[in-house]
This record gives C-alpha cells, sequence and structure tokens, in this order.
C-alpha cells in the first residue's frame, strides 16, 4: 500500500493558492513527488504506517527501529524463525539473548508501526511549498516548458546572453544538502524499508 502523501490539496489552498478543479490530478502528482523527496531526507516515513523491514542483528541487546516513535510490533523473526522473548524500550527491540546467532550475525525481520499519527505542520508547510513551486513552474507556459530546468541568474539581450546557476539542482523538487541534513537529524534517517503495508 502506497504512504499517503505528507500535505492535500487542501493544505495549498488554506495557504492561499487556489488549484483549479483541471489541475488537482497534476497537484497530486506533485504533492506525492514532494513527499515522496522529503521522507526520502527524512530516512524514514515520518507519518504512521505499519512497515515490515529486514535489518542485521548484531551483537548487542538492542536492535534499533527507524522511523520514530514506533508505536507497536506485530512480528519479529530472527533468521526466519519467529521469536518472542523481546521487548520494546525506546525504540529499540530488547532482547537478552542478544540479536545475533551463534555462527555470526543474523537477519531481523521486523513488521511493526511507527511514525507520527499527525504531520508536523512545518512538514506539511514545506511539501505544499514544494508543490506550488512546480504548479507556479506549470502554470508559466502553455506548452509545458515552465517545467524544465532553467535557472537563470543573467540575461542580456544585445548580442544575446544567458548564464544559468549551477547550483546542481534539475527540479524544485530536489531539497537542498542542508535541508537534507536536517531532516535526517530530526527524524533519526535509518536502515532502508523492504516493504510497507
Amino acid at each position: 500500500m502506497a504512504l499517503t502523501t505528507l500535505a492535500t490539496v487542501a493544505d495549498l489552498e488554506a495557504r492561499g493558492l487556489s488549484v483549479d478543479e483541471a489541475e488537482t490530478a497534476i497537484v497530486g502528482v506533485y504533492l506525492d513527488v514532494a513527499s515522496t523527496a522529503v521522507r526520502d531526507a527524512a530516512g524514514c516515513p515520518i507519518s504512521q504506517t505499519t512497515s515490515t523491514l529486514t535489518l542485521e542483528g548484531e551483537a548487542d541487546l538492542r536492535l534499533r527501529l527507524p522511523g520514530p516513535p514506533i508505536t507497536a510490533v506485530a512480528l519479529v523473526e530472527l533468521d526466519g524463525i519467529a521469536v518472542t522473548d523481546w521487548r520494546l524500550r525506546s525504540g529499540t527491540l530488547w532482547r537478552a539473548a542478544g540479536w545475533t546467532a551463534a555462527d555470526g550475525p543474523s537477519e531481523v525481520e521486523v513488521t511493526y508501526t511507527h511514525g507520527l499519527p499527525t504531520v508536523p505542520a512545518d512538514i506539511v508547510d514545506l511539501v505544499c511549498r514544494i508543490a506550488a513551486a512546480a504548479l507556479v513552474a506549470y502554470r508559466a507556459e502553455d506548452d509545458g516548458t515552465g517545467l524544465a530546468a532553467r535557472d537563470v541568474r543573467q540575461e542580456r539581450i544585445g548580442d544575446y546572453s544567458v548564464t544559468y546557476g549551477d547550483d546542481g539542482l534539475i527540479t524544485e523538487m530536489e531539497l537542498p544538502g542542508y535541508l537534507r541534513e536536517r531532516l535526517a537529524a530530526r527524524f533519526g534517517g535509518g536502515a532502508s524499508l523492504v516493504r510497507s503495508r
């Protein structure tokens, strides 16, 4: 199941951006792409979801689960065998026997519910601003060229000359490095998601 967007058309309209009925589908795409970019930078879904992921069990009593807060754990398997002798403590799974097999590191598959029940207002605003920038670019030209990457820094008319920016960003959907770092620090980044239900 796909995750819902971190912001909605209603959130855009609450910020003063009018969305025509004919633009609803494209705005939905922009909100989805912006949400994906923010989640990618954060390293977790942010909004509450149930995920199944596979982690490497290390020689430690605690196994850190990404995407806090962790609200429930439904299933834990150690090398394909269900285990129940664990406790959820401070976003980690604690197990007296640890998370490795006798012959070395193990594979731990965990199905758990995590994330925030309500998306923080600043994250909703960030996604709205990214989607709004894409919508403005979309509206800029009837033939779609407004979506092309053009960061004009300087233009001269006599003997025509133009200078484009070179900040490395191709679209409005790309987050600058400082923002990616801030989101990763705030939400904890983490293990890659295998599948989400």
